[in-house]
């Protein structure tokens, strides 16, 4: 019987290799671990352990005798991923029938005849190698089992088969479905390796898994067997070396160790008491161990995490896998070091991008941008560099999030980036506006009109234009849409209504002791085209509220065609069309819009069907209007009372004026903030639906199996695709299985190009023990029920919410309206959640790390939007013996 390599070609199936045989090429054959190890024992100077591999095709070979086993495996990919006990139960029954099925002769032959070859007497460990593991996306670490000092053949052979059915342990299963990978295409080879008996064992990082710098190796090292180290029965010894030099060490009491019995099998033994303060390792070792790692690492091309042993002979190595939860470096082309700050945290948008959502963005950026983990970064070191320029950088940073400017002046005091002579000695800030321009709503008027214009050129023109000639039209297109953006006249006015925000802050708490008196005087600002859309929801929920047919018909809603539908329910034509109108106007907008690939809520309306249905439940006839009316008014009366006090202080009626016309030039300017991402995304949907349309065209050329894999391209890609009619299907698959990866990454907000990743802290002691610290970009204090919400979809808001969520975009102001207050892992004090909170008048605090896993759903929450810091509140006493939580029946935890 014949099958395939990953090549395609034929070959005949070999169920046993020797290790020098092998190499990283044959993941299909001897899974992650056995090409890692064949790869390994081939590097000069890497010793590893003698020993085979018992193939894929072996493993192939003795399921397809069980045809039971493809019905289990059938169940097991229906079964709902949360029916833990379902998939408790089926792995099972899968493990149990694959250890039972018995090896056929000639297999068992070659098996033997491999021992014979080896060693028949000696030990061995014999360990899992699956096809899904110790791969660059996916490390798979600990899903599988390994069994240490197997002795004799009959022994190996039964382990061989708990080997393979280890493939189906629970946790594998679930693994792999979070990780997206289907059971049926991974298969189990196993290593039979010689066993070592070590005075020490451990783990080798050749980056700090914990900081990300790769200048920084970490060293774990016990006595005796790897297992009390991985199993967690004792903590190791640490050794930490940088440039060969142990620049830190911390020595554990090791009051236990496993060790190998004669007989096979191990061991947990008691250390002795004189003995359990050594260290396992000395520095000059762990030096030694951490040259042989980075010659490994260089073989590799990316960090690794080792697993040792050091014996008489000196250093083994048993293993070796890509660590998977590093943050990638941007590539700089050179060897000077570097220090790169998100985009994502001032853009609120810290998800993964797909190639072409990446491309997109940095062709119609302002400055250049570096990519790594799926993420934008821009290189802030010649800023950092010339003192001229660092202290208006950091004083930015810092006004937008507090977080990045500790970062930065973490990495500053390093003296990581080095001290420049600036370019030019007192030359102004390019991002400060003249103090002099008019506060005139015309100059916002004329600016959202031509940028009107523009797109409706854009739409207008693109149509005409397909195959190579759409992309080179595009790349015009680009260098309009970065014309508009770079406007001068649009940054002063961005940086006027900024700039007045913090003037009248700082001085109405210098002058009046007030704090943020700011968020009150901009309710209601006009021509905020982000918080008109949350309003605008509102009055879709009016046209839809008097008919309960309409709202019956909505509440079972599941996919998009639904509006098509409505027509044929009372009311439905008018509900239609309010929708219709709605998305008209705000249609390109969605979550995570920056990236192009992300679905517009034109192209899926369902996402807002659950917040039209939180509008009609909460809200009565005419909310819109009536709560921009009154933040209007309070706006206006906070406005005559700070005056009125002004004029009370000594120099007060110039302080009054100069107030009152620092309050005119931000109602006036404030608002326009948030409209130049609004011109970018009406540009994206654009440009977006005609590459669709490309696409479209390659799919039924049979270029493409589906449009959407065009998202896996970058721009010159998909323009040299067209141009060819011919698509790399294995760079798209490469490019989808890095994607998935860089979902489960975290980006940080300041990196360096030593892979350090940095996030900042917070350095207040002003706050209540226990409480989440954050950046407070919204006045006033308020307490209710936390609804964490990671997907607007999956709203369900009542009146007095507080929403507790990653990042917000614009596409999340709609649910603003509906909830008493804010708190986000991701912001600043100009970021849009911030400024939409403040339109609507709601206490918000965001930057507070982690918050989504800190608080959980439904917990009572305290947010103190003035002081920047959230209370979690446990139920009193009295409360809990009731069984239930009243306004006064919380207590601060």
């Amino acid at each position: 019987m014949g099958n395939a390599n990953g090549d395609g070609t034929a070959r005949s199936e070999r169920y046993v290799l020797d290790l020098q045989e092998i190499d990283e090429s044959q993941i299909a054959v001897v899974g992650g671990k056995g090409a890692h190890l064949g790869a390994l024992s081939r590097i000069e100077g890497i010793r590893v352990p003698a020993g085979f591999c018992v193939t894929t095709d072996a493993f192939r070979r003795v399921v397809a005798q069980t045809p039971s086993i493809d019905d289990r495996l059938d169940q097991l990919s229906r079964v709902n991923p949360d029916d833990q006990a379902a998939i408790r139960t089926l792995s099972a029954e899968i493990r149990r029938t694959i250890e039972e099925i018995a090896i056929p002769s000639d297999l068992a032959a070659a098996i033997t005849q491999a021992l014979v070859r080896s060693g028949e007497r000696a030990a061995y460990a014999v360990r899992s190698s699956a096809t899904a593991e110790d791969l660059p996306t996916a490390s798979f670490a600990g899903q599988q089992d390994t069994y240490l000092n197997v002795v004799g053949a009959t022994a190996i052979l039964r382990h061989i088969s708990r080997c393979w059915a280890s493939l189906f342990t629970e946790r594998a299963v679930v693994y792999r479905r979070r990780n997206g990978i289907d059971h049926r295409t991974v298969h189990m080879a196993v290593v039979v390796q010689q066993m070592v008996f070590p005075h020490a064992a451990g783990i080798l990082f050749t980056a700090d898994p914990v900081t990300g710098d790769r200048t920084v190796a970490t060293v774990d090292a016990g006595f005796g067997l790897g297992e009390a180290l991985v199993s967690g029965l004792v903590n190791p010894d640490v050794f930490k070396v940088r440039h060969g030099e142990v620049v830190a060490r911390t020595i554990s009491a090791k009051e236990r160790a496993v060790h190998a019995l004669p007989s096979g099998g191990t061991q947990e033994v008691g250390i002795d008491a004189q003995r359990q303060e050594q260290p396992a390792l000395t520095d000059a070792q762990a030096v030694r161990l951490v040259q042989l790692g980075r010659r490994i690492e260089t073989h590799f091309g990316r960090p690794q995490d080792i697993e040792w042993c050091l014996a008489d002979d000196g250093f083994h190595i048993v293993q070796s896998r890509p660590i998977t939860t590093l943050f990638p470096v941007p590539e700089s082309g050179d060897q000077e070091n570097h220090v790169y700050v998100s985009v994502g945290h001032q853009q609120m948008m810290t998800d993964a991008m797909k190639p072409l959502g990446l491309s997109m963005w940095r062709l119609t950026a302002m400055v250049p941008m570096h990519e790594a983990g799926g993420r934008l970064f821009v290189d802030v070191t010649r800023r950092l560099a010339s003192p001229a320029s660092r202290a208006g950088l950091l004083d930015l940073m810092g006004k937008g999030d507090p977080l990045v400017r500790d970062a930065l002046e973490t990495v500053l005091d390093r003296e990581f980036v080095p001290s420049l002579p600036d370019a030019s000695p007192g030359a102004p800030s390019a991002a400060v506006p003249p103090a002099s321009i008019a506060t005139d709503p015309a100059v916002v008027t004329g600016l959202i009109e031509r940028s009107q214009e523009s797109v409706a050129a854009l739409r207008r023109d693109v149509r005409t234009k397909t195959g190579p000639a759409l992309f080179d039209f595009l790349l015009e297109a680009f260098e309009e849409h970065k014309r508009v953006l770079g406007d001068p006249l649009n940054l002063q006015v961005i940086m006027a209504g900024m700039e007045a925000t913090w003037w009248l802050n700082d001085k109405l708490e210098d002058w009046l002791g007030e704090k943020n008196a700011a968020d009150t005087l901009t309710l209601s600002a006009p021509g905020n085209i982000t918080s008109e859309m949350g309003l605008a929801l509102l009055d879709v929920a009016d046209v839809i509220r008097p008919h309960p047919e309409v709202v019956g018909f909505l509440e079972g809603v599941e996919d998009d065609g639904f509006l098509d539908e409505l027509v044929k329910l009372p009311g439905g034509t008018e509900a239609r069309d309010a929708i219709e109108a709605y998305l008209d106007r705000y249609g390109m907008r969605c979550v995570g819009e920056i990236d192009i690939t992300r679905p517009r809520w034109r192209e899926r309306p369902s996402t807002l069907v659950p917040v039209i249905l939180d509008n009609v439940r909460n809200f009565e006839q005419g909310a819109a209007q009536r709560r921009f009316e009154q933040g209007r008014q309070k706006a206006q009366q906070k406005e005559q009372e700070v005056l009125s006090r002004l004029r009370t202080l000594p120099d007060g009626e110039r302080k009054a004026d100069e107030t009152k016309g620092m309050i005119e030039r931000v109602r006036t300017f404030i608002g326009y903030r948030e409209y130049p991402k609004y011109g970018i995304i009406s540009r994206y949907f654009v440009y977006k639906q005609a590459l669709l349309a490309e696409a479209e065209r390659l799919v039924r050329a049979g270029v493409l199996a589906d449009r959407e894999d065009v998202f896996y391209l970058t721009f010159q890609e998909f323009h040299d695709v067209v141009r060819s009619e011919q698509v790399d299907d294995q760079l798209v698959q490469r490019r989808k299985d890095a994607f998935r990866s860089y979902q489960a990454l975290t980006p940080p907000r300041v990196l360096t190009s030593d892979g350090e990743a940095l996030t900042g802290a917070y350095r207040r002691d002003d706050v209540p023990a226990g409480a989440l610290v954050g950046l407070p970009v919204s006045t006033g204090t308020v307490e209710g029920r936390a609804r964490v919400i990671l997907d607007i979809g999956e709203a369900d808001l009542e009146e007095g919410d507080i929403l507790v969520t990653t990042f917000t975009d614009p596409s999340w102001s709609p649910l603003f309206v509906g909830i008493a207050g804010l708190v986000t892992e991701v912001g600043g004090l100009m970021t849009h959640g911030a400024v939409i909170a403040r339109e609507y008048g709601l206490p918000a605090v965001v930057g507070v790390e982690q918050a989504t896993r800190r608080i959980r759903d439904g917990q009572r929450i305290r947010v103190h939007g003035t002081d920047g810091y959230v209370e979690i509140l446990a139920p009193s006493a009295a409360a809990q013996s009731n069984g239930v939580a009243t306004a006064s029946g919380w207590s601060v935890r």
